[in-house]
């Protein structure tokens, strides 16, 4: 276990990545730069980190914002869900807590988004406090190390992993072999073309010396894909002006901006689309309507495939909340609804 835990560090000496949410220990940051690197790659998420703390350098400005305003300054991340627990996590702080984060793992676990890995990174980084951090990177490493070969989406695997990882810990300077361990499951143990010939670990390592790094983890838990089908209408009168709302369902893009939509289990036709508008109050004296893109367009999520068409209709008149089409860009919005923005903008 020692010698796991010494070539670990031995590796993150020389092999260290610099990031600015590593030159602190003020828990806003590390709060939010892990909320941020939840399922985002570290090279997406660093000029994210960055907006953030130009536009709120502490929870108090974070706590201050509207919502739309922390939605907008996050599109293009996705899960966004992360971003409205982040909002919601910021108001708690400041107004409950005096702008205090709880300096234990067992309170940080009572904050919204904050699940085990994050309250651990917190605790460990901020707080000295002996908890080891498990994530996608810890997993691979330890499974491939110690040969186990349960499933790491299990709750039996999650309980195993989690013990050994804490066992794993040294006696001091947790947040230092934390960030090692995940780094080397980021740039050396990596998911694929792992370069076993130069790992420090290669002489130990279950896998290597078993022919098994292609195969650790193992994770059985497959879900299946989800294939919905958006029919956005974009109604645009003669001084192009248009219609958006606001998602208000808990489902995806919960609380982002987008055209009028019609959705249904199948591909929609023309007339379909057509006679489904004739309910719609607000739609009158229809000039033109038109397909913007011929194919649809398929936006893969993690769990669901959506298979869209926007549609044009050109209309006499629009009630008095439109808004000019332009304005679109200020709102918050899913990145599908960005790109058909930017592409109708510049066709």
């Amino acid at each position: 276990m020692k010698n796991f835990s010494d070539n670990i560090l031995k590796w993150y000496s020389l092999h260290k990545r610099s990031f600015p949410w590593r030159e602190t220990k003020n828990a806003y940051l590390i709060w939010l730069s892990e909320i941020i690197l939840q399922q985002t790659k570290t090279e997406q998420g660093l000029p994210y980190f960055q907006k953030f703390i130009n536009t709120y350098p502490t929870i108090y400005d974070l706590a201050k914002a509207s919502e739309q305003d922390v939605l907008k300054l996050w599109q293009g991340l996705g899960y966004y869900s992360r971003a409205r627990n982040l909002h919601h996590t910021a108001k708690f702080i400041a107004y409950n807590l005096n702008g205090k984060f709880p300096d234990n793992y067992k309170d940080l676990m009572q904050l919204k988004g904050v699940g085990d890995y994050t309250a651990s990174a917190i605790a460990s980084i901020c707080f000295n406090q002996k908890e080891a951090v498990l994530d996608g990177n810890v997993f691979r490493v330890l499974a491939r190390y110690f040969g186990i070969e349960t499933d790491i989406a299990s709750g039996n695997g999650k309980k195993e992993f989690k013990n050994l990882a804490q066992e794993l810990l040294p006696d001091t300077d947790f947040a230092a072999y934390n960030q090692a361990v995940m780094d080397f499951g980021a740039t050396q143990c990596t998911p694929k073309k792992t370069n076993c010939t130069s790992c420090i670990l290669q002489n130990s390592c279950f896998a290597y010396l078993n022919n098994k790094v292609s195969i650790l983890p193992i994770k059985k838990k497959k879900n299946s894909v989800k294939k919905r089908y958006f029919n956005y209408i974009i109604f645009l009168d003669k001084q192009n002006n248009t219609l958006v709302y606001q998602r208000k369902n808990k489902d995806i893009w919960q609380n982002l901006f987008e055209f009028h939509l019609i959705e249904d289990s199948k591909p929609l036709k023309t007339a379909q689309i057509l006679q489904s508008l004739k309910t719609t109050k607000h739609v009158k004296n229809i000039l033109g309507f038109s397909k913007f893109n011929d194919k649809p367009i398929i936006h893969k999520l993690s769990h669901q495939h959506i298979h869209t068409t926007f549609w044009i209709a050109q209309v006499k008149i629009l009630p008095k909340n439109s808004i000019p089409f332009i304005a679109i860009k200020d709102y918050p919005v899913s990145t599908l609804t960005h790109n058909f923005v930017e592409s109708f903008i510049n066709s």
